[in-house]
């Protein structure tokens, strides 16, 4: 039904936000660890890395608008985007764990194909399953207030995931690779985490429900949605502002595997971490020691303190953004607006990840201050951005009498897949330019390493900076949205009379 009162129970909220919180096991995953995983586990040179994600995108740029398509005609007893999420739930995870998976492949050409040919796979059944979901979750309810509960409490579910993955990988990894073989440490821990997707998605097919319609005398115009979409102001802004965000966040996040790796100092790292009890001369008994330990959290020299210590980085700023989404994203949305609200974090988040650009070698107790500052600023972003693309819906029927759901997001959700190929690539490509040699364990140069540090701070910061200049042009402001959900309520109530 169209015009119900609007509000959505917190069970359903929470059963919707798990769908995002498995999306993210996955997604995580592929934006911290995908291009360190190909050039040091399988040894790809950061150029042909780059390559093979490049080259997902030819793909996607036929699947998503596909996908889109699909789930704005679907019809079923369970409405248009619920059953996609139950779909393709199977196939999301097992694709996932194929990805992070050599079966045996020694010859770099093939392995260099597998890589390409896996991660097309899973970046495809990405789209079949995320865009509906995030379709999903602009038509659970029209009230502005919820809409923003809702993504509020969907980040939240993301952000833990997101503490997991990129606090827990590399630990994990660690632990399971018996005898050495990273590539059976990997292979665990992939499996664990898409095991726990696979529920948690059905999870949220069970819970969510749909309630807002297209308008009964709406037909089916595949060149008109298209047309009406592509020629929205506010989808134009949100499409370049998703693409430099995650173009921003792809190449920052696996850079930083790099930075800890070749330029921090293991030993001020290892002094640092002593100081946080996660060393074993420190603490070598108690339940709290046995957890951490279990978890691959307790280190017994500065040769390992790199995966601790890049897990405690991540760990930090997963945190405080689990906090400043719950108290600050919606507190400041409704009180300043959405796109306000997003220009000055963004801004400040662009001003920190530059400053990365700054500390010493030693300097870790700075580089923990700048990650802290950095994740506080971006937190109260992260659920607004897809709650703008679900006004962005509401947009394109205010305007143009029409509802194509499932396309504005398919539209979305592609450059945000795109941000993640191209900042991957980007990386992979400096990393080669800078001289960067493949492998784990490899002393590199000093060009190599001045690569890394400008990869992970002054050149993510100008890519930032192309978001904020996209949100000026978004013309959807608070009051604008408020006026333009009213008389959407009065219309939508006369369509069903």
């Amino acid at each position: 039904m169209n015009t119900q009162s609007q509000k959505v129970s917190m069970l359903e909220k929470v059963g919707y936000s798990l769908g995002d919180c498995s999306a993210n096991l996955v997604f995580q995953m592929m934006m911290i660890y995908q291009t360190k995983f190909y050039t040091d586990v399988f040894g790809l040179e950061g150029a042909v890395a780059g390559t093979v994600m490049l080259v997902a995108r030819i793909a996607d740029a036929f699947v998503d608008p596909t996908v889109g398509i699909l789930s704005d005609r679907t019809k079923s007893r369970y409405g248009k985007f619920r059953p996609w999420v139950l779909w393709t739930a199977l196939p999301f995870m097992v694709f996932y764990i194929l990805a992070f998976t050599n079966p045996g492949i020694h010859d770099k050409g093939l392995v260099a194909l597998y890589a390409t040919i896996s991660y097309t796979l899973l970046m495809s059944i990405y789209s079949f399953n995320n865009t509906p979901y995030s379709s999903l979750g602009g038509v659970m309810s029209s009230d502005i207030k919820e809409r923003t509960s809702i993504t509020s409490i969907r980040f939240v579910a993301a952000t833990i995931a997101q503490f997991v993955v990129q606090g827990l990988t590399l630990p994990l990894v660690r632990k399971f690779s018996a005898g050495g073989d990273i590539g059976h440490g990997w292979f665990c821990t992939v499996s664990i985490f898409a095991v726990i997707g696979f529920i948690f998605l059905i999870i949220a097919f069970l819970s969510a429900r749909e309630r807002i319609t297209p308008p009964p005398s709406q037909k089916t115009n595949i060149r008109q949605d298209l047309k009406d979409v592509v020629a929205s102001l506010p989808w134009r802004a949100m499409f370049i502002l998703t693409l430099f965000i995650f173009i921003t966040l792809a190449m920052w996040g696996s850079a930083m595997n790099y930075y800890f790796e070749n330029y921090v100092d293991a030993n001020a790292l290892y002094a640092f971490l002593g100081k946080l009890g996660l060393v074993a001369t420190t603490s070598s008994d108690g339940v709290l020691h046995t957890v951490l330990n279990a978890f691959g959290l307790i280190v017994s020299g500065p040769d390992k303190a790199y995966e601790v210590g890049f897990g405690v980085f991540n760990m930090l700023g997963a945190l405080v953004q689990f906090f400043g989404v719950i108290f600050l994203s919606g507190f400041l949305a409704n009180r300043y607006g959405k796109k306000q609200v997003f220009i000055v974090c963004l801004a400040l988040t662009t001003l920190f990840t530059a400053m990365f650009y700054f500390p010493g070698k030693k300097d870790v107790e700075f580089m923990f201050l700048l990650n802290f500052l950095k994740s506080l600023a971006y937190a109260p972003t992260v659920p607004l951005l897809w709650a703008m693309i679900a006004d962005v819906a509401d947009y394109s029927e205010y305007v143009n009498h029409r509802r194509a759901t499932g396309l504005v997001f398919a539209g979305v959700v592609f450059a945000l897949k795109a941000g993640l190929g191209i900042g991957g690539a980007i990386l992979g490509f400096l990393l080669s330019g800078f001289g960067y040699v493949s492998g784990a364990g490899v002393n590199q140069s000093d060009t190599a390493i001045n690569g890394i540090l400008l990869s992970s701070s002054l050149i993510p910061a100008a890519t930032f900076f192309i978001g904020v200049l996209a949100l000026y042009f978004y013309p959807i402001t608070k009051k604008y949205n408020q006026k333009m959900q009213a008389e959407l309520l009065v219309y939508r109530s006369k369509s069903e009379n």
